[in-house]
């Protein structure tokens, strides 16, 4: 057969013809009614669609971080609710209801991202806080970092001193501390100035850091045959304040209570204790309790608790109500009113090398340590005689 189709096969049935299948959900109008598509819609919602599409575009991946919302919006193209790309909060953190949104953009000298804070109050003299318990894992140096970080939005001036080798504070502080860094070392061990290794923190204006290394981890060892070994970083704080105004100093120390720690017991005026409502809690506590009545008695009569922070509070949990229960009839008059919960943003924000306050700044998490840090600001310093040591 010349130019036409080729016919039938001569012994075998003719086949009847078949109708195209209907076009299916991806290339056309479906022919009933179908689920609707809940992949997100690449182009910006609320924009008009001009240009015809024959395939929709994928799902862009999902990047983990603090823009994550769990809000659903409406797609223009496709008329269904879709979850925007992020981590989903628990039920426990969400937000507080009542509370402003984050403003954006972000008002001139407040990290992108942070909620806009109100101006706290600055203090007589500077406060310097040891922040320490000798039970690990109580939310110690979390609450170093996010108490100075929420002191310095509001308008502040902080440093923080990271005493741990392990240099977790620096870490969330958005700080260099590999090993070779200058830092807190040099200070104890080589006698320099503090103004020589401090360095800004990303976090927020007027937020100063001195880093910890691993190299610390022997200044337990030298500190030994060195003179007045307990009077090192006491000496460096000193000289580094009458040059440098300063608000708030927040000491942040390992979990013992060695050279390291009693340095910092020694150049502080005032002590927060971080207490994890959990079983046990109290159990480092009342061993800190006896060091510091010996630290008190022989090398700093300044040092005073003044600070309690319950961390970590499960609302869901009877055990946790308890817990703070009891810390708050040994404690009455130290303990702050608000309480720090347990929340997976808290945790996940070191990561990113970030403070709660800037990874997810309309978190639980966050908004306790910003009330937390008003309630320390609007208490009036400790009662010292520091400049006469």
């Amino acid at each position: 057969m010349d130019g036409g189709q080729p016919g039938p096969v001569e012994g075998t049935p003719a086949q009847p013809l078949v109708e195209d299948p209907a076009p299916s959900p991806s290339h056309g109008e479906p022919a009933g009614p179908v689920e609707p598509d809940l992949r997100v819609d690449p182009e910006p919602p609320g924009e008009p669609d001009d240009q015809p599409q024959s395939q929709p575009e994928p799902p862009p991946p999902a990047q983990p971080g603090p823009s994550g919302s769990s809000v659903l919006r409406a797609d223009a193209s496709t008329k269904a609710f879709v979850r925007p790309p992020g981590p989903r909060r628990a039920k426990f953190d969400e937000a507080e209801e009542g509370l402003p949104p984050v403003a954006e953009p972000s008002p001139a000298g407040v990290p992108r991202g942070t909620r806009a804070v109100a101006s706290l109050p600055a203090p007589a003299a500077p406060r310097v806080f040891v922040v320490a318990n000798q039970k690990g894992g109580v939310g110690k140096t979390t609450t170093s970092v996010n108490l100075a970080a929420a002191l310095a939005l509001g308008g502040l001036s902080v440093l923080v001193i990271d005493l741990d080798p392990q240099g977790n504070a620096s870490t969330a502080l958005g700080v260099e501390h590999s090993p070779g860094t200058p830092g807190t070392y040099e200070v104890l061990i080589g006698g320099s100035a503090i103004a020589e290794h401090v360095v800004p923190s990303p976090e927020a204006p007027g937020l100063q850091v001195l880093p910890a290394s691993i190299d610390l981890a022997a200044a337990e060892i030298e500190l030994v045959s060195v003179v007045a070994r307990e009077n090192r970083l006491l000496r460096a704080l000193r000289t580094y304040l009458a040059g440098h105004p300063t608000d708030y100093v927040f000491i942040d120390c390992p979990p013992s209570l060695g050279l390291l720690t009693l340095n910092a017991l020694v150049a502080a005026n005032e002590i927060l204790i971080p207490i994890q409502c959990e079983y046990y809690a109290l159990e480092g506590v009342s061993q800190l309790m006896r060091t510091i009545n010996l630290v008190t008695g022989e090398l700093n009569q300044d040092l005073r608790l003044t600070t309690v922070v319950l961390t970590m509070f499960d609302a869901r949990t009877r055990l946790a109500a308890q817990v703070a229960q009891e810390v708050r009839t040994h404690f009455a008059a130290e303990t702050l009113p608000s309480v720090i919960p347990r929340s997976v943003r808290i945790s996940e924000a070191p990561s990113y090398g970030q403070t709660v306050l800037t990874y997810h700044p309309d978190s639980a998490g966050a908004v306790s340590y910003l009330k937390a840090a008003q309630e320390i600001a609007l208490r009036g310093a400790a009662p010292t005689t520091q400049e006469n040591r």
